[in-house]
């Protein structure tokens, strides 16, 4: 006589942070709204790769810290990234993350990032609109610079 299997169940739960970033706005419209609503990254000492979540008219559900790395670079999967928007109904996202260097140009890790995150986002229905590298007083904009392949923040 077999023994019979009782595989786990699990219990998926999305859990608001206690302490999380004010926001200057709750509609994020342009680079520069992004760009202002993550700001407080000019100051991290490491890599911080960021995730916001958008309602279909870029209304802001929520952020997610995906990870946190070195001065030169953040381990970021597509599962980590993905996990969360699924988990929030969004219907769109952008990307945020800082270069501890000062310097917001993208290297070839972030533009190979950006493409697997929009693939990714792309199969679930949920749009990449942009990603914005912030430096010392300045940032990139996927979207403003034409790297995203079409999809980008629209003013509603």
């Amino acid at each position: 006589m077999s023994k019979l299997f009782t595989p786990p169940r699990w219990r998926v739960a999305l859990v608001r942070e206690r302490l999380a970033p004010s926001f200057p706005a709750d509609v994020i419209r342009t680079s520069q709204d992004v760009a202002r609503a993550f700001a407080f990254l000019a100051e991290a000492d490491r890599e911080q790769f960021w995730v916001a979540a958008l309602s279909g008219k870029n209304r802001l559900i929520g952020t997610h810290q995906v990870s946190v790395g070195t001065l030169t670079a953040s381990l970021v999967h597509p599962r980590e990234v993905l996990k969360v928007l699924i988990l929030t109904s969004a219907a769109a996202c952008v990307l945020v993350h800082n270069h501890p260097s000062g310097d917001p140009t993208p290297s070839a890790e972030d533009l190979a990032i950006t493409q697997r995150l929009t693939q990714a986002g792309a199969l679930l229905g949920i749009n990449v609109l942009d990603h914005v590298v912030l430096g010392e007083g300045r940032y990139t904009s996927f979207a403003d610079e034409g790297l995203l392949g079409g999809t980008t923040l629209r003013v509603l």
